[in-house]
């Protein structure tokens, strides 16, 4: 893995289910820029499971999310050439279940912008386990601005 996480770094006092560092509950995605893409390994427990053996969809969801948003939010502040992420958040996403994803080992993530403006970014992410892609999400996520309840949460 590359040498810092995008969430310990820029917001370590984040409460997000999927990403916080702070939320002692949550998931904890951990992002990490490699090259023109964004990375991310995470390893289910029983608890997340749809059933005996097979990652809840839900969950897929949150983790992809998540990952996706940190990688517009990393892309947009390279863009900007400024030294922390702006405030991203969701604006549209969808998740296609590709196949059952086993939880008897870790998952990988990987984002890349497909399309980026100044403040809003097109993310492309995937989801693979056992080898294999077990889901794909494409969303836009947006820089908010003073005045939204997400501003400067980070």
């Amino acid at each position: 893995m590359p040498e810092f996480c995008l969430q310990e770094r820029y917001a370590p006092a984040n409460a997000c289910f999927g990403c916080g560092p702070a939320n002692a509950k949550g998931l904890h995605v951990r992002s990490f820029p490699q090259g023109d893409a964004v990375i991310a390994e995470w390893r289910p427990e029983p608890h997340h499971e749809a059933f005996p053996g097979v990652l809840n969809g839900g969950i897929i969801g949150a983790l992809l999310d998540c990952h996706c948003n940190w990688t517009a939010a990393w892309h947009l502040m390279t863009l900007a050439g400024v030294e922390r992420p702006p405030c991203t958040v969701t604006a549209d996403y969808a998740i296609v279940l590709k196949r059952p994803t086993p939880t008897d080992g870790p998952v990988s993530l990987s984002a890349r912008i497909e399309s980026a403006t100044g403040t809003r970014a097109v993310v492309v992410g995937e989801l693979h386990a056992g080898g294999k892609v077990c889901a794909t999400c494409r969303g836009t996520f947006v820089a908010v601005e003073p005045g939204h309840p997400a501003y400067h949460r980070w």
